[in-house]
């Protein structure tokens, strides 16, 4: 499905065999074998991100807690030395995840938010085994904002991470209401497609995995505290016009769309998040990212400074 709207090719780009040629200025070629490496380091191998990651101490065990249908989700918290050391294990994650879905029904969808986590996954591009043509990569919110803003997620996403992958340029904006109503229509599009799955028990896209950061305050994707679209129940993508935190025009997935996924990562770094941690994991305050859940396995990727009131 064409769109001229720039916030729909930026929130989600399933990655092609064959790429376009690339006419936006700050978007090199990329060459058609999808081959992704640091710009100055030696490919990371797999038994080298496992050494790497002999540092991280689990906070707790995984607890398992019975869901619709008698299946089971699984929780963990995994706390790790270094910032560094965090990220390795976050790539190894995603890409045995990569690997399982690809191998199971032949893509993987992804979805990232911005912020903090974008740094966080800078390993990936070191991981040599990652099959890129397989993947469907997806937004779970973007601020309104033309695309080089740097208040833009995706911006930040590309100068960090998304630069050694092809995600196709878009050329034009929408207010917060209809970017919204595209970004769902498209989601729909993909679920009768077969590139997304459905979950049974809920209705709503299953993605294989759902990466997010969270704020200070505990916020996820545009999810805010207090704010009314915390209870939505309905919606799949919904428009944010009074964001807390400029900019104040996004377009957020929801709660039941975050919560239909396969897997979910929370990544967390820094003392200044430690409260918002407590109280999600310790279910001890009312924060939105307390609210986030999995259908098969959610898990807190923490260091140590985030975790220091647990």
């Amino acid at each position: 499905m064409a769109s001229s709207c720039f916030l729909r090719q930026i929130l989600f780009s399933s990655l092609p065999t064959n790429l376009p040629s690339r006419s936006d200025p700050l978007s090199p070629p990329f060459p058609k074998n999808l081959t992704c490496s640091a710009p100055s380091t030696a490919s990371l191998s797999i038994s080298s991100i496992e050494r790497l990651t002999n540092s991280r101490r689990k906070l707790s065990e995984v607890r398992s807690m019975a869901t619709e249908k008698g299946k089971q989700e699984k929780k963990k918290v995994e706390i790790f030395d270094t910032e560094e050391n965090l990220a390795v294990e976050l790539a190894k994650y995603t890409a045995d995840l990569s690997d399982k879905y690809c191998k199971e029904k032949g893509a993987f969808t992804v979805v990232v938010s911005g912020g903090s986590l974008i740094k966080s996954l800078r390993k990936l591009v070191e991981v040599g085994s990652i099959d890129w043509p397989r993947w469907h990569f997806f937004w779970v919110d973007e601020r309104v904002v033309p695309k080089h803003h740097e208040d833009s997620n995706y911006k930040l996403a590309y100068d960090a991470f998304l630069s050694k992958v092809p995600i196709p340029p878009g050329n034009e904006s929408l207010s917060a209401e209809a970017a919204a109503e595209d970004y769902e229509t498209c989601l729909k599009h993909l679920v009768k497609t077969g590139v997304l799955r459905v979950s049974e028990s809920k209705g709503f896209p299953k993605f294989d995995l759902m990466l997010l950061g969270m704020g200070p305050d505990g916020h996820v994707a545009s999810l805010f505290p207090g704010h009314g679209l915390c209870d939505e129940k309905k919606r799949w993508v919904a428009s944010v016009t009074d964001s807390p935190k400029p900019p104040s025009e996004r377009i957020t997935f929801t709660f039941p769309v975050i919560n239909s996924s396969a897997c979910v990562a929370l990544v967390v770094c820094g003392s200044g998040k430690a409260g918002a941690v407590e109280a999600a994991v310790k279910k001890t305050g009312d924060v939105p990212a307390g609210c986030v859940s999995a259908e098969e396995e959610l898990v807190w990727f923490l260091d140590k400074p985030a975790c220091s009131k647990l």
